[in-house]
């Protein structure tokens, strides 16, 4: 099985502690996130992992040289130009379309700046049992930007302060917090037709309503934090000190 690792963002919400490195190498508890993130997919049992980078992409490679990509396969996807979620992993698409013995093995596609315990073996096989095209980690908490799904946990729309987009004929729905973790079958490339920079949940959103299964993973029981400011990082510190995270 494989990984894509989301990390290159300019990680602006975390300045000061961006200004002279990417956000892939804040520390927490003494380790980069991206040791964090490598490490806990490592223990899941993936080997092989691409990362994308951007802001301060030479900081990750040499990172990476310097500490013998951890054991793993790590390949870095470089862009020029920011390309979002869905643009990065669209660039990276040949990665999992390489020639191998399953070639619909489901991936994971993991953000650099959230921690968490989410059991990926029980996302791997909700999403193998379902036969669905992308799993979302889901959380029932507060956020500023919601995923919304009907009541069989099938996307159906998102909801924030600038408004929201549904997709009929859901009528009652449940709004979910997305945790940055999914697991992906590779027959999304075939279907993702947006071009250049472009967030995967536009792509999600287009083809849910079309009727393609991007499934909500109810994860309430674990822990979880996004690293994204700077007070997250000192919170998941305290975290660490006090064995929450583990």
């Amino acid at each position: 099985m494989k990984a894509m690792i989301l990390a290159a963002g300019l990680g602006t919400r975390l300045r000061p502690l961006t200004d002279d490195r990417p956000k892939a190498l804040v520390e927490v508890g003494g380790r980069t996130l991206l040791e964090i993130t490598l490490s806990r997919l490592r223990a899941f049992g993936i080997h092989a992992v691409i990362v994308n980078v951007h802001h301060f992409a030479d900081m990750v490679v040499d990172y990476l040289r310097t500490n013998e990509n951890f054991g793993m396969r790590v390949e870095v996807s470089r862009e020029e130009v920011l390309l979002d979620t869905g643009g990065g992993l669209k660039k990276a698409a040949w990665f999992f379309l390489e020639k191998s013995a399953d070639s619909d093995e489901p991936f994971v596609l993991h953000n650099v700046d959230v921690i968490s315990t989410i059991d990926l073996g029980r996302m791997v096989q909700f999403h193998r049992d379902h036969n669905a095209l992308a799993t979302l980690a889901v959380q029932d908490r507060e956020t500023s930007r919601y995923l919304l799904f009907d009541h069989q946990g099938q996307l159906c729309g998102r909801r924030s302060a600038k408004g929201s987009k549904n997709i009929p004929p859901a009528q009652r729905t449940d709004a979910w917090a997305f945790s940055g973790i999914h697991i992906v079958s590779p027959r999304t490339f075939a279907m993702m037709t947006e071009e250049g920079a472009f967030s995967i949940v536009t792509s999600y959103l287009r083809l849910a309503a079309r009727g393609e299964k991007i499934l909500a993973f109810r994860a309430d029981e674990y822990y979880w934090r996004d690293l994204g400011r700077a007070e997250n990082v000192a919170q998941a510190e305290r975290d660490f000190k006090n064995d929450i995270f583990s």
